[in-house]
């Protein structure tokens, strides 16, 4: 039988167990720190001075202090010091309004980004990007109110990353 569950290393009780509330209570702790989860920041290095018990940070690179040997785990400060839960892919920590969802890949955790497909009412609006599209160039009748407006419209598109920019 395993120790621990398979996606996030809690621990679990065994039969026959000596002390099983400490094993209980150090997954609900994980647990707690894992549900609706959200960070401080990401990034850190260093532990900060005075983290408030349920606060957690995404660890840096190259971390330091009660830190060191965790890169890239989240680390979350307990009433019994630090714990560290591994990511794993598809895991997402929010950092608040201005920063988003930081999402772990498998290999490296991104913010700024916003993946998969939005829809509304059931209706795809934004999915992959589309190709290029070339702008009027003219022709027999030059209509230029009619070739601002689809300039506008390409312009908007590409601002808002939904077509790629001209020359790519």
């Amino acid at each position: 039988m395993t120790e621990t569950t398979d996606r996030f290393g809690l621990p679990l009780l065994n039969a026959g167990q000596a002390q099983k509330e400490m094993y209980h209570n150090e997954a609900i702790v994980g647990l707690d720190l894992l549900s609706h989860a959200c960070a401080e920041a990401i990034g850190l290095n260093a532990p900060p001075a005075e983290p408030a018990p349920g606060q957690c940070w995404i660890v840096g690179d190259t971390p330091e202090s009660a830190w060191l040997g965790h890169a890239g785990e989240v680390a979350g400060w307990t009433e019994g010091g630090w714990r560290f839960l591994a990511p794993r892919k598809g895991m997402r920590l929010w950092l608040g309004e201005v920063a988003g969802f930081a999402l772990f890949t498998g290999d490296e955790w991104r913010t700024g980004e916003i993946h998969g497909r939005v829809k509304v009412e059931g209706q795809q609006v934004v999915g992959e990007r589309a190709a290029a599209i070339a702008e009027p160039q003219g022709g027999p009748v030059v209509d230029a109110p009619a070739r601002a407006a689809i300039s506008a419209v390409l312009v908007a598109l590409r601002a808002h990353g939904l077509i790629e920019p001209d020359g790519l």
